[in-house]
């Protein structure tokens, strides 16, 4: 039987999906060989696809951990993918063992991965929704149970919006949504960018998830990645550092210039909170 025939009903594996991709990049065993075969065209473009994913990875846990040390108990992870480990509840829990977290992806393939490995973990949901449709999944039934939208909530955005293109005004959804959260509420948010990439390697990056299910990659510069925390209070990403966007190995470092890789400068990542 090959991989077509054994794949979930609904779930088409002839289209690279980002979020299987991901979790081949990290060595998860959750993809295909449609999705391997793109991740190996990514790895031409973007040398140390691995270190970013990494860090990427070091950025999530990092700031769920803070957030959760900090107060927040209530966790909406939007584009959660499909990791092999040490996942958002993860990282959560061990601080507060009472958070709720709520994963929502558009891949369906998520939401049948997660019913296995949140079976047994209380306080845990997983939904299909698109980050594009806010009241989808804002008020889907299953988002309704698990957040009380009077108290503060993390809104995790973590390598989501450069698979948004601006005629779909990822700006404008982020607004959308923490408009919707209690002051006090928090962003985390991490984006691949342009900055410093050979163009070539921006393109074929863009070709790749052209024809995955996503539709398009849209790496971009610094200032629109900052344009994502308009209005919010940034967190300063490590001591003595200024209130304002780092690169993804930075956040929360112990020793961020040890943490600056390669990898590590292929995005921008910050935490901030919505005013009372």
């Amino acid at each position: 039987m090959d991989e077509i025939e054994q794949a979930p009903p609904g779930v088409d594996i002839t289209v690279p999906s980002p979020a299987r991709i991901y979790d081949y990049i990290l060595g998860g065993t959750a993809n295909y060989k449609v999705d391997r075969e793109a991740a190996e065209r990514v790895r031409q473009a973007m040398p140390d696809m691995v270190d970013t994913a990494w860090a990427n990875r070091g950025f999530l846990q990092r700031s769920v951990r803070w957030l959760a040390e900090n107060g927040i108990r209530q966790f909406i992870d939007v584009g959660a993918g499909l990791p092999t480990g040490n996942n958002t509840h993860d990282a959560v829990q061990a601080v507060a063992p009472d958070a709720r977290i709520l994963y929502a992806d558009f891949d369906p393939l998520v939401e049948m991965h997660a019913k296995t490995l949140l079976k047994d973990v209380p306080g845990t949901a997983c939904i299909t929704a698109d980050f594009r449709d806010p009241d989808a999944l804002l008020g889907h039934e299953e988002t309704r149970a698990m957040i009380d939208f009077t108290e503060p909530a993390a809104l995790l955005l973590v390598t989501v919006t450069h698979f948004i293109s601006d005629e779909d005004d990822p700006w404008g959804l982020i607004q959308e949504y923490m408009g919707r959260l209690a002051p006090g509420s928090y962003l985390a948010l991490s984006a691949v960018t342009s900055d410093r990439q050979i163009e070539g390697a921006i393109d074929d990056l863009k070709k790749v998830f052209a024809r995955s299910s996503s539709g398009g990659a849209y790496p971009r510069p610094r200032a629109e990645i900052e344009r994502f925390f308009t209005g919010l209070e940034i967190v300063p990403p490590y001591e003595g550092a200024p209130a304002e966007i780092c690169y993804l190995g930075e956040w929360g470092a112990e020793d961020p210039e040890a943490a600056d890789s390669e990898g590590s400068r292929w995005g921008y990542c910050a935490v901030a909170r919505k005013s009372a």
